[in-house]
């Protein structure tokens, strides 16, 4: 039993020792940073009326220590080359591409790991006296702590390609016109990725980035290829390759894309038609749970009163 508060007990204030000597630490680097930053600005000429003074955390700085935390995890060898690059594409499939991405992630992963039993452990110290039932608890939660990142990426990355597969009908319809206007696949792309980004940013950010990639690389094939691959969409995927074959064949443009439009929209008619057939199928459930109950009671509750008032007589 002692042992066992002991670790609890150790652990949690390492755990705080470490969480207050990080903020403290990066609380120095942003101090020093500014009055760096200072000086440039003071040698640039550019003497601005704000003071120096320590700041509170910000999530920025939060963000920061998380970041060095995986970075360090990253950095140890702990995981391969094709672990970092898998974790590296998932974070893209879900719109997630900073440079610190990774390790964001993976600090995380390993803080909730640790912190998380750590709270649980502290806070039913005390309340749940069985060791068994305790340690099942702890480990049960660091599990969770473990999981509850690729979960949420999951749902990031589900969230993410379903606004990419809404947007893409629009985007293809912008695109349409435009080639029939005269312009070509890199400015087609440019342009819509700029106007669409109001109603669909999703999939603007998608075509502006294709965009870039079109001015670094001549190859056209490769750039679509990211493209499909980035997303890790069937549709977009579909559509890099039509547009690839299209450029390869010189077969026209603004009907290629005329042809990719009507199917996305039957395509989407069509899910929206499966969706409606699945309605009956579940509402079958709630109509047992809800609504016949009731509808025994008020048919055969009046009946079973007199059946009951005839046997106590």
């Amino acid at each position: 039993m002692m042992p066992v508060k002991m670790l609890l007990i150790v652990g949690g204030s390492g755990s705080l020792l470490m969480m207050i000597a990080a903020v403290l630490l990066l609380q120095r680097v942003g101090h020093e940073r500014r009055i760096e930053q200072r000086i440039q600005s003071i040698r640039a000429g550019r003497v601005g009326s704000r003071q120096l003074g320590a700041k509170g955390v910000s999530p920025r700085h939060f963000l920061q220590l998380v970041s060095s935390v995986g970075v360090g995890i990253l950095r140890s060898g702990m995981l391969s080359i094709q672990t970092i690059d898998d974790l590296t594409r998932k974070l893209a499939t879900a719109g997630i591409r900073t440079s610190n991405a990774v390790g964001i992630f993976v600090g995380c992963k390993i803080m909730l790991a640790v912190l998380l039993p750590t709270f649980i452990g502290i806070s039913i110290h005390g309340i749940i006296t069985l060791p068994f039932l305790r340690n099942v608890l702890i480990v049960a939660f660091a599990v969770v702590g473990l999981l509850l990142p690729d979960f949420c990426l999951r749902t990031l990355r589900k969230r993410y390609q379903g606004a990419l597969d809404r947007g893409l009908p629009d985007a293809l319809d912008m695109m349409v016109m435009c080639a029939e206007s005269g312009l070509s696949l890199e400015p087609t792309i440019q342009r819509v990725g700029t106007e669409i980004a109001p109603a669909h940013p999703e999939i603007a950010g998608e075509l502006q980035l294709t965009s870039q990639e079109f001015q670094m690389s001549p190859d056209s094939h490769v750039v679509l290829t990211n493209l499909g691959d980035r997303t890790d969409l069937n549709s977009v995927k579909r559509v890099c390759s039509t547009l690839s074959q299209t450029l390869q064949y010189g077969t026209p443009l603004s009907e290629a894309l005329r042809v990719l439009s009507a199917e996305m929209r039957t395509e989407m008619l069509t899910r929206f038609e499966e969706r409606a057939a699945r309605l009956p199928v579940l509402l079958t459930v709630p109509m047992i749970l809800f609504i016949l109950p009731s509808l025994f009671l008020i048919v055969g509750g009046p009946a079973v009163m007199q059946v009951i008032s005839l046997m106590t007589r």
